[in-house]
């Protein structure tokens, strides 16, 4: 189990655990949490948000808004969790004095740009050392198409955003991104017709779907998503739904254990996110959903899962872009199913918070696991006994949080070298994920 006893700096230890069992409230979701927060801020009104995502990415969202004119603020309610409130100023915010700060968000910075671009004034994004590596070509291009005037050496951070009126697009990006989409359709609020994006695989929908709980009409046919520009937003109040990205860590932690037992209330249950629970009940993991409605557009409900013999799958295509954000942890745990898992067609793992197909293979390995690393994915054997060794999250929040997942099977002792890289997503995941760990 994590061992906080035990920490040297950012350190954490992991002992080698029995079971897991238990309840968690898993953290608001960051993708919602974003949109909300970036349309709250072009909205006319204060809008309130309760389970608004703790993690240290969606906080850089806040204060780049508040930098730009939207004051917010934390709010007690009755609730645990508490409330944020945006006051949103309406399409036009205020010229930002200084940089905009997006520290490791990836999604602050490609988001907020496509809002940026339509705003009369000058702005610059910039980021931590790892986000200022990350590709920004992809939302430079429709962005400028549109046109926008943005700088950025070699097409990554600090991005620099000169403003201005913008005319629609019909855009067909080569790589299926829901950021990137998400950033041109925002752009299209400020464009003068209607601005179409057109993916070659459809991705996450959360853009789409908070762009409507504002106000705005969004139409969707296919794989094209649609919004004329000049629609005003409106405030509003909505629950933030739990990160099922964040959950799969718990769910993937009972299908080590046959007989463990995990429930996780009030998860969202998107249809473009709940691919998931698909691929785990293949793989083996008795998953039922109970509670289901509707909040905002978003399904909502109550996971419940129990691990069962674990068996392998390949991910490809279109799930390979769906479950983008949860190979990580399901790589992590392959070694100790049955099949083991390959995985293709993910060459965009190379470009997150760090290169995550070279970040799994290399701890893995340290473990003593067999893995075949791929230009685009990874092979990797079931049935395989792991060993507790250092291990370093390369300051990546989800590869810290599934190789702890996968040090509870181990034999022996893991540290995982930077665990702190977890607050960018889930500030409390250690805390969590010792209350349900059976030694």
């Amino acid at each position: 189990m994590p061992d906080d006893s035990k920490r040297d700096g950012s350190n954490v230890i992991v002992r080698p655990a029995r079971a897991v069992s238990g309840v968690v409230r898993i953290p608001g979701d960051k993708s919602i949490s974003h949109r909300y927060a970036m349309l709250a801020a072009i909205a006319e009104g204060t809008s309130r948000f309760q389970n608004f995502s703790a993690a240290r990415d969606c906080v850089s969202t806040l204060d780049c808004v508040a930098k730009l004119g939207c004051e917010w603020k934390r709010v007690r309610d009755g609730n645990d969790d508490g409330a944020i409130e945006v006051r949103g100023v309406g399409p036009r915010l205020k010229a930002p004095v200084g940089v905009l700060d997006c520290g490791n968000s990836g999604s602050t910075m490609r988001m907020l740009s496509g809002i940026l671009a339509g705003q009369p004034f000058s702005s610059e994004l910039c980021g931590d050392e790892s986000l200022s590596r990350r590709p920004m070509a992809r939302i430079m291009t429709p962005l400028s198409e549109m046109g926008a005037q943005i700088a950025a050496e070699g097409g990554r951070p600090p991005l620099k955003i000169h403003g201005g009126p913008l005319k629609p697009v019909h855009y067909r990006p080569e790589i299926a991104s829901a950021q990137v989409k998400s950033c041109v359709l925002f752009a299209g609020l400020f464009a003068d017709g209607e601005t179409v994006v057109e993916e070659p695989i459809r991705t996450r929908d959360h853009g789409e779907l908070a762009l409507r709980a504002f106000g705005a009409e969004v139409e969707r046919t296919g794989n094209a998503s649609r919004i004329v520009g000049g629609q005003r937003l409106r405030a509003i109040e909505a629950h933030v739904p739990g990160d099922l990205s964040s959950a799969a860590f718990f769910l993937c932690a009972a299908a080590l254990y046959p007989g463990s037992q995990i429930t996780l209330p009030g998860i969202l249950m998107n249809p473009t996110r709940a691919r998931l629970l698909d691929i785990l009940m293949q793989m083996g993991l008795k998953v039922s959903v109970a509670h289901l409605q509707e909040h905002q557009g978003e399904l909502v409900g109550t996971i419940e899962a129990r691990g069962a013999a674990w068996k392998g799958a390949i991910i490809a295509g279109a799930d390979a872009a769906a479950l983008i954000d949860e190979i990580p942890v399901l790589a992590a745990v392959a070694p100790y199913s049955f099949g083991g898992l390959e995985v293709r067609d993910a060459k965009e793992l190379r470009v997150k918070e760090s290169d995550r197909i070279a970040a799994v293979a290399a701890n893995l390995r340290k473990m003593g696991a067999e893995v075949e690393e791929r230009p685009d994915g990874m092979r990797i054997p079931g049935g395989q006994h792991l060993h507790g060794a250092e291990l370093d999250s390369f300051g990546d929040h989800r590869i810290a949080m599934a190789f702890a997942v996968a040090a509870l099977r181990a034999e022996g002792e893991t540290t995982i070298h930077g665990a702190d890289a977890a607050g960018v997503s889930y500030p409390t995941f250690f805390k969590e994920l010792r209350s349900v760990v059976l030694e």
